[in-house]
Parts: C-alpha cells; sequence; structure tokens
C-alpha cells in the first residue's frame, strides 16, 4: 500500500515555494523543470493547467492552496479540493499559497471526494462572507489562513486576494492588517491602549 502511494505522489505536480528553485512539474513521464523565479510565470503555468480541462486536487498531506480569481470573487481551494476541469473555466488568475502540489485524482470515488472538500472550503468562505462589517469579515479570513499557514506566508499575500475571497475593498483589508499588526507590536512591548 506505501509503494502504491509513493507512486501515486510521484505522479504529483508541485511547485517548489522557494523563489529561487522555480517550479518542478513531475510526471509520470519525468521532471520538467523549469527555473524561473518570476511568480507571474508560474501563476500562468497554473493557469494553463487549470484551463486544460483535466481535473486536478490540492495534496492534502501539505499546508498549500490555491487562491482562484473569478471575474468578480476569488476562491480557495485548500488541501483535498478539486480544481482544474469544468470547475475552474472562468478562472483569470492563480494564487499558489504555500508549497503548492497538484495531484491527478486516480479514481472516481477520489475525483467526487475531491469536488465534495472543494465545497466544504466555499462554505467556510460564505460562513466568513455572512458576517455583516467588511472589517470582520477581514479580521476572520485573516484569522483563517494564520491558523493554518504561518504568519510570512500570509504577510506576502496580496490585499485584493483576500478583498476578493470575503467581498471588501482591498483598502479594507489593509486598513484592517495594519490595524493588527499595530496591537501584536503593542501588546508585544507591553503599551496598552
Amino acid at each position: 500500500m506505501d509503494s502504491e502511494i509513493q507512486q501515486r505522489y510521484q505522479s504529483a505536480l508541485t511547485w517548489a515555494d522557494s523563489p529561487d528553485s522555480g517550479i518542478c512539474v513531475t510526471s509520470s513521464c519525468g521532471c520538467k523543470d523549469m527555473t524561473n523565479g518570476n511568480e507571474d510565470q508560474n501563476a500562468s503555468e497554473i493557469l494553463k493547467l487549470l484551463h486544460g480541462g483535466q481535473v486536478l486536487m490540492v495534496n492534502s498531506r501539505r499546508r498549500n492552496g490555491l487562491i482562484l480569481y473569478k471575474r468578480y470573487h476569488a476562491e480557495f481551494a485548500g488541501p483535498g479540493a478539486a480544481v482544474g476541469g469544468f470547475y475552474d473555466q472562468d478562472c483569470e488568475w492563480a494564487l499558489p499559497v504555500g508549497n503548492l502540489s497538484l495531484l491527478t485524482p486516480e479514481t472516481h470515488e477520489e475525483r467526487q471526494k475531491a469536488y465534495l472538500i472543494r465545497r466544504q472550503w466555499i462554505r467556510l468562505m460564505k460562513q466568513i462572507t455572512e458576517k455583516s462589517v467588511p472589517q470582520q469579515r477581514v479580521q476572520k479570513i485573516l484569522e483563517q489562513f494564520e491558523q493554518y499557514f504561518d504568519s510570512e506566508t500570509v504577510s506576502h499575500l496580496p490585499d485584493e486576494a483576500f478583498a476578493l475571497l470575503v467581498g471588501v475593498l482591498p483598502p479594507t483589508v489593509g486598513l484592517v492588517r495594519r490595524a493588527s499588526g499595530n496591537l501584536a507590536r503593542r501588546s508585544k512591548t507591553g503599551v496598552r491602549d
């Protein structure tokens, strides 16, 4: 069983997180190494895969995911979620989060499970966006991402991505981030309001 799992993960699509390592797309045919540190080109390559018609899933064994920019909003596909196929034909841009690894579901059951997990991620975003105060939505999405990813990863994500995820303007995200940063610095130094 372990060798079966190992063989499956050898046919994974993986993007290295560090800028100097570029992208490495691995398949059962071998490794195609594109050593560019250009994040725009990395996102462009991911977008080509998503529009290629193949259903992929985000590796559930890693802290990774994709922020999928649609026309008027964004969706987060976290670990275990399906991406690509007809589901993301309207995707205009893709932003990898963490050390992205995409797998090909081998069976019908794996594909169905991946679609169900994608739906769960959408429901989580829906719960966050049900808050009526924009700043509360931003605070909640930032908390969710910081619980799952390290704070450095979250700090590198653009305000626009969070804004599109929870339906607020990018300046609102910037304000909440700055306020949160000031509160964190004050609590570390012992300064009180």
